[in-house]
C-alpha cells in the first residue's frame, strides 16, 4: 500500500551506537534539493549532541526550529509522552514541512515506534515512508555489531553456562528485521573481503528482500532514501522481532553519564585518552563538544569504541555554554571513576 499524498512522509533512521546515523542525516539535509525537512532526534543520555551537530549545518531547507530533540528517554519506550508532542510541534510549523526524518537512539527498537503510526490521531496526518537501518561496516566485517565487543563476546563464549543471546545483538537484529533499506556505513574503511563479510552478516538476519547500500561519510543521494512511499505502518506486523511477545522492554544493559572536562590544549591527546578508555572499560560510544584553549572554534569529538574522530565544526557563539562535555555510553556497570581518571590524563 502506498502512502497518501495528503499525509507527511516520515523516514525512520535506526542503527546501533556510532553506526553513522547523524552523518547520514546531515548529508540528507545538505542535499535536500529544495525539499523542506524536519528532524526528530532521540538520544540515549542527558545531553543532545546529535541535535547540536545537525543544528550546526546552517541549511535553509532544515532551519534550527525544524529540529526537535528528545534527550534522556528512548523514543520506543516513550511514544505517547515524547514522540506525539514532538510530531505535533513539527506539523504546526509554517511553512509546512515536506518530509520528517526520525533519528532513533542506538538502543531504540523501531517496531514500537512504527506501530505508533497506526494510532488514528497519528495515521491521519503522517505515514512511515520507510525504515532505514544504518550498520557499522568495519565492525560487522570484524564479526561485531559495535567496535569494542570483543572482550564481551570472548567472556560469553568461554562460559557455557551463560546465555549467548546477547542483548546488544538482539537490538541489532530487531533493527535489521524492520528495515526497508540498509546503509552499510564506512565502506571506505573496508577492503573487498571485509565488505563481503559485512554483507554476509546482514544477510543472516534479513528475512525479506532488502537492498544494502554501501556508503562513505554518509553520502547517499536523497532520492535513494526519501520518497519510498511504503506506508510501513500497514506492514509492520509482518516484520518479526525478538520483542514481539513482550508487552514492554527495558534498556538495563546500558549505562550513560555526562562528563564535564576542562578546556584542552591538544585534541590528539584527548583522542588517545578516549581510545584508551574504550579499550580498558566497557565504553561503546563517546561524543561531545570540547573547548580548545586559544581556539575560537568548537571541537566536535565522536568515538565508536577505540575509533575516535574530531574536528572543528563551527565557531563558538555568545549563546553557547562553552563547557567541555562528553556523553559516555557503554554496557551496564560502567566504571565512571576509572573512565574519568583516564580522560583526565
Amino acid at each position: 500500500m502506498n502512502a497518501s499524498v495528503s499525509r507527511v512522509p516520515c523516514t525512520v533512521v535506526t542503527g546501533f551506537l556510532g553506526a553513522g546515523k547523524t552523518t547520514l542525516i546531515r548529508n540528507l539535509i545538505e542535499n535536500a534539493k529544495g525539499k523542506r525537512l524536519a528532524i526528530i532526534v532521540n538520544e540515549f543520555g542527558d545531553v543532545g549532541i546529535d541535535g547540536e551537530i545537525l543544528k550546526g549545518c546552517g541549511v535553509d531547507a532544515c532551519p534550527e526550529e525544524n529540529i526537535v530533540e528528545l534527550a534522556n528517554g528512548c523514543i520506543c519506550c516513550t511514544v505517547a509522552d515524547d514522540f506525539v508532542p514532538a510530531l505535533d510541534q513539527i506539523l504546526s510549523l509554517n511553512p509546512k514541512v515536506d518530509h520528517i526524518l526520525i533519528e532513533t537512539s542506538g538502543l531504540a527498537l523501531p517496531k514500537p515506534l512504527v506501530q505508533a503510526f497506526q494510532w488514528p490521531t497519528v495515521k491521519s496526518r503522517v505515514t512511515v515512508d520507510g525504515v532505514v537501518a544504518v550498520v557499522d561496516g568495519p565492525a560487522l566485517a570484524d564479526g561485531r555489531v559495535a567496535s569494542d565487543m570483543d572482550a564481551l563476546q570472548a567472556q560469553r563464549a568461554a562460559d557455557d553456562s551463560l546465555d549467548h543471546d546477547d542483548p546488544v545483538e538482539e537490538v541489532f537484529e530487531d533493527q535489521i528485521a524492520c528495515a526497508d533499506l540498509i546503509i552499510l556505513s564506512k565502506s571506505d574503511l573496508m577492503d573487498a573481503a571485509g565488505s563481503q563479510r559485512a554483507n554476509a552478516v546482514i544477510g543472516e538476519h534479513v528475512a525479506r528482500a532488502v537492498k544494502i547500500v554501501p556508503t562513505a561519510q554518509g553520502k547517499v543521494d536523497p532520492s535513494v532514501l526519501l520518497g519510498l512511499g511504503l506506508a510501513v505502518e500497514d506492514d509492520i506486523e509482518n516484520r518479526k522481532t525478538h520483542h514481539d511477545d513482550e508487552l514492554d522492554h527495558e534498556h538495563d544493559d546500558f549505562d550513560s553519564f555526562v562528563l564535564d572536562i576542562p578546556a584542552i590544549s591538544n585534541p590528539d591527546e584527548l583522542a588517545k585518552r578516549v581510545a584508551l578508555a574504550a579499550e580498558q572499560e566497557n565504553v561503546l560510544r563517546v561524543k561531545g563538544f570540547v573547548e580548545v584553549g586559544g581556539k575560537p572554534m568548537r571541537l566536535l569529538l565522536q568515538a565508536v569504541g577505540p575509533r575516535v574522530n574530531h574536528y572543528y565544526d563551527r565557531a563558538w557563539t555568545a549563546d553557547d555554554d562553552r563547557r567541555s562535555r562528553l556523553v559516555v555510553i557503554g554496557l551496564k556497570g560502567l566504571n565512571r571513576p576509572a573512565i574519568e581518571r583516564i580522560l583526565a590524563g
